[in-house]
């Protein structure tokens, strides 16, 4: 356990490491004072964006000794693209099992947010969460596939957001091809922490021969901006014990860090 630790903090080092701090001039994108938008609440998309020239680092870790190392690229303010790859197996002992294929990201804002309308994006992403399940062949939280996505913001003692959508997910190897929809909300508590809700119906997991039970994904977490242009996350995952592949209360760490060029 402590071995698998030590090499979990090398290689957070590691990867933070990997910007010039010279550079850096953005907070996260947690807490009242973040100067970047948040692109994800735990497992749902938002209509957040990276600015243009910006590129952001990812890492997840997950059970099973799992990882997940993502990057995306601000290609203009309303373009987005991006490439993950992960596997089980890479912290602690067990044999590494890598995913079947990498995943891909891309996001075009379609609107920005005014004073009375939501941000609106449109997007595609193919990376799954969690370990990658051999049989029937899909991620144990399946890929968001295409989405449309809106989000809102308010100023309530500090900033309230809110987020909201329907995706499509290419993942029919269960026999469910039913659409899903989503919904969250992220709290600001002070400057530089937030409150992250979010709930997924669930129905592209709920048919026979899927994983899910039909309670839906209701998923929590805390975010903490750390430094210019890093963000801490600590989610609890499937608090509605939807999927008992998911243990209830799923421990996931992830660290997101943007770093303009």
């Amino acid at each position: 356990m402590t071995g698998s630790f030590a090499r979990s903090a090398g290689i957070v080092l590691l990867f933070l490491l990997l910007g010039d701090r010279s550079v850096l001039n953005a907070q996260g994108t947690a807490g009242s004072g973040a100067l970047l938008e948040t692109r994800s609440l735990v497992d749902i998309p938002t209509a957040g964006m990276l600015p243009h020239g910006d590129f952001a680092l990812g890492m997840e870790f997950f059970q099973e000794g799992g990882m997940l190392f993502s990057g995306s690229f601000g290609v203009t303010d309303h373009f987005m693209l991006g490439l993950s790859y992960g596997g089980t197996g890479l912290l602690g002992d067990a044999h590494p099992q890598w995913n079947p294929a990498p995943g891909v990201l891309f996001r075009v804002r379609i609107f920005d947010e005014t004073i009375s309308l939501p941000a609106l994006v449109l997007g595609f992403e193919s990376q799954g969460k969690e370990p990658y399940v051999t049989d029937p062949g899909r991620y144990t939280i399946k890929s968001p596939g295409f989405y449309l996505v809106v989000s809102k913001n308010y100023e309530a003692y500090g900033t309230l957001s809110f987020h909201g959508g329907v995706n499509y997910s290419l993942e029919h190897a269960d026999g469910d091809k039913d659409p899903d929809l989503f919904a969250g909300a992220e709290k600001s508590v002070g400057r530089f922490l937030s409150f992250l809700a979010e709930y997924n119906l669930g129905w592209d997991d709920s048919d026979r021969g899927a994983r899910g039970r039909g309670r839906g994904y209701l998923n929590l977490a805390l975010a903490v901006s750390a430094g210019n242009g890093l963000t801490l996350r600590f989610s609890l995952k499937d608090l509605l014990h939807n999927q008992p592949q998911v243990t209830a209360g799923n421990r996931v760490f992830s660290v997101d860090f943007v770093n303009p060029i």
